[in-house]
């Protein structure tokens, strides 16, 4: 192997790596060398909790047409006419394959899907499985409405930890999960560290030998393609394509900033993220870095994944002593633990109003940042001790351009499958010819009434 095709490798490598680890590149330039994209696009944010919910603190009460937030949603009052409520929507497709009730809850969750059959992973009750079976929604809207922006999707994550399926909600395609990052200083170099205008002597020679590189890896890839198999060679072609993306990201960094664009400071590097009580820390930086990409455009498709399936987290800084799951095991008569998951889902909730809140303080013409944003907030499980996926307490907030009018508690028919839910997030964010997603069997189209426009 020749000198330059190993600093070719090298220069990939700490960027990222294979094909498989392409969103953790850390090289993107912000702007756009085009005329530039729509004033105020529309955008979608995935906001995961785990192990379930306290159901009777969580609904509202009342009717449809009057009611109340219920206790776990009391912080998001300020919010209420930008809250949607789904109720009697279920994981069916997810009573469905191999894995247990977390693997499979994470798994299809923005999947639609079964798990894979195969022995990679084993949890409860010696249950074996493989990675989900298909891509997931927000990955889809991505590589539909992504192609303007440096980054087609983010991926944050709070403490998740691990790699398995138990941690992993995003697909880019079958058994192609994309890892969250779970650093803010990683997460703020890889958008923020090469931010300057075009003209920036350092950017603009930071750019071009980048550039110069990934050409070399062009060359590289032709002259190999000609002496391995036909299965190597679609092997190649998937890396070359991942190549060409970097290409176009790297072009797209020639241009003005959004109006609304405000850099971050960098997070602290003496953090320690793997502290337990730095959680709230953490998701706090998380916070801000996602908002400040939104505000800055780099992407329109984004998640936000606080710890993972089957959560260890001890939640000290509310008094906790036991990790998220094993409370969550406890049975509905022991109040004490009760109150203290409910407490638990409560601080998320004031977490994602304060979210919320970041978005809603940027102006966009008439309205704000989040009328023009959509955050769906999903969780692998409706209730932990009973693991199930029925009823999931799957809620909405913000308006997506004008597609999702707030202020309302929709009650669907009993059996309604999520599948429908992710039809519906395609069509809000202009995908209208999208008519199934996920399993077919568990999906029939659009859930009616909830995006209006």
């Amino acid at each position: 192997m020749s000198r330059s095709s190993l600093s070719r490798r090298n220069f990939l490598r700490g960027l990222g790596g294979a094909a498989i680890a392409l969103p953790l590149l850390n090289f993107v330039d912000v702007g756009r060398s085009q005329a530039g994209p729509p004033a105020f696009p529309k955008r979608i944010v995935f906001w995961y909790t785990p192990d379930g919910t306290i159901q009777n603190a969580w609904w509202p009460t009342g009717t449809p047409g009057s009611f109340t937030l219920g206790r776990i949603m009391e912080p998001l009052e300020a919010f209420k006419d930008q809250l949607v409520i789904l109720e009697n929507v279920d994981m069916g497709v997810t009573y469905s394959g191999p894995g247990d009730m977390h693997q499979v809850g994470m798994g299809g969750l923005l999947t639609g899907r079964e798990l894979q059959a195969g022995s990679l992973f084993v949890g409860a009750g010696g249950q074996a499985t493989g990675w989900a079976n298909g891509p997931s929604v927000d990955q889809y809207i991505a590589s539909r409405v992504g192609q303007t922006t440096p980054f087609p999707s983010l991926e944050l994550g709070v403490q998740v930890i691990g790699a398995t399926v138990w941690t992993r909600m995003c697909y880019r395609a079958a058994a192609q999960p994309v890892p969250p990052e779970s650093e803010p200083s990683r997460a703020f170099k890889r958008l923020f560290a090469t931010l300057g205008a075009p003209s920036d002597p350092a950017s603009a020679a930071l750019r071009a030998q980048r550039k110069s590189v990934l050409d070399g890896v062009s060359r590289d890839f032709g002259k190999l393609n000609a002496r391995v198999s036909a299965a190597d060679r679609v092997k190649l072609a998937a890396h070359l394509d991942v190549v060409h993306d970097i290409e176009r990201r790297l072009d797209l960094g020639t241009g003005p900033l959004p109006a609304a664009c405000a850099l971050p400071g960098a997070p602290p590097t003496a953090l320690d993220t793997d502290q337990v009580g730095n959680f709230p820390a953490i998701g706090k930086l998380q916070m801000d870095l996602l908002v400040a990409a939104l505000a800055c455009d780099l992407t329109r498709v984004a998640s936000l994944q606080w710890s993972n399936a089957v959560s260890a987290t001890v939640h000290t800084w509310l008094g906790a002593t036991q990790g998220h799951h094993e409370l969550s095991h406890t049975g509905d008569a022991d109040a004490a633990a009760q109150e203290t998951l409910t407490k638990m889902n409560v601080w998320f909730a004031q977490q994602l109003a304060y979210f919320a809140g970041r978005l809603q303080s940027i102006p966009e013409g008439s309205g704000t940042m989040l009328d023009n944003t959509v955050i769906v907030c999903v969780n692998e499980l409706s209730i932990g001790n009973a693991h199930s996926r029925y009823d999931m307490p799957f809620l909405l907030l913000g308006g997506c351009g004008g597609a999702i009018p707030g202020g309302r508690w929709l009650r669907f028919p009993t059996g309604t499958n999520h599948n429908d839910l992710l039809v519906s997030l395609c069509h809000a964010m202009g995908l209208a010819d999208v008519t199934t997603f996920g399993n077919p069997t568990y999906c029939t189209g659009p859930l009616p009434g909830l995006v209006t426009a």
